[in-house]
């Protein structure tokens, strides 16, 4: 852990300069640029809003507000949810740099994490926005904000750095993340929280390490709470602990990278 700081510290110009290419490349070419990292969380939310509330009638959904309800967890997930996307090839596309200069192997997952938590803090704004359209107060609650994306930012980067190393060795990799993502969404509370579902259900829900980032967002933004003392710590020490899992995986096989890219 302590060599992955010192690493990250010392390569953060060239981690930052990567970030910035990230950002840059990402929607070269695309009329609407950067605004498709806005869109597609909007998209979705609309998606689930109209099947919910017109289509569906569930009454667990009978929400008011449902749409910023949904957008609280939304954003947060679709930050998780392209970092993940985006960190499976991040070593196999720099393939062809790794097999000409030295170039520390662990710069490329960050700089994908970092690029999405970008993107995912510049969409705060037209969230903030969106609730005061929708009449939800700004709440001191805000500034707990810092807890859940630190969590949520050290989750990522902890599978980020599993599946970039595991798609280097298993080209699989990209598709089975694809569909472990469609199918982890609807195990994260995201469309729902626990005030929802079946008290019954709750402890095996409880497992879910996404549950105490996401619902820290929606706790902060949309109910004006904050978590328990002993949610908080979950959020940030589930982080750490992927983080150093994810890297130690990463680690193991880092030096044998060059010869499978």
């Amino acid at each position: 852990m302590l060599e992955l700081v010192h690493d990250a510290y010392r390569y953060r110009e060239l981690i930052w300069v990567l970030t910035l290419k990230e950002l840059k490349i990402r929607y070269k070419g695309s009329l609407l640029g950067y605004f498709w990292s806005l869109l597609n969380p909007l998209l979705m939310t609309a998606v689930y809003v109209v099947v919910f509330t017109a289509f569906a009638r569930v009454g667990r959904f009978d929400i008011e507000n449902y749409p910023i309800f949904l957008m609280c967890a939304m954003f947060p997930w679709t930050f998780y949810q392209q970092a993940l996307s985006y960190s499976v090839d991040s070593i196999v596309n720099n393939g062809s740099l790794l097999r000409k200069v030295y170039v520390p192997k662990m710069v490329f997952p960050l700089a994908v994490v970092l690029a999405n938590g970008i993107n995912f803090l510049l969409s705060l704004l037209p969230l903030a926005f969106f609730l005061w359209f929708f009449g939800i107060p700004f709440h001191k609650t805000w500034l707990y904000l810092p807890v859940p994306l630190v969590g949520l930012a050290l989750f990522a980067a902890g599978c980020g750095f599993v599946v970039s190393a595991a798609n280097v060795f298993f080209r699989d990799t990209e598709h089975i993340v694809q569909v472990f993502l469609r199918a982890y969404f609807f195990f994260c509370p995201v469309i729902y929280d626990l005030r929802h579902i079946d008290p019954k259900y709750h402890f095996l829900l409880s497992w879910n390490p996404l549950l105490y980032a996401l619902d820290g967002f929606r706790l902060a933004l949309f109910y004006g709470e904050l978590p328990s003392a002993g949610q908080a710590v979950l959020t940030v020490a589930i982080g750490l602990l992927a983080l150093l899992l994810g890297y130690a995986f990463f680690r193991r096989f880092q030096d044998s990278f060059p010869l499978y890219v």
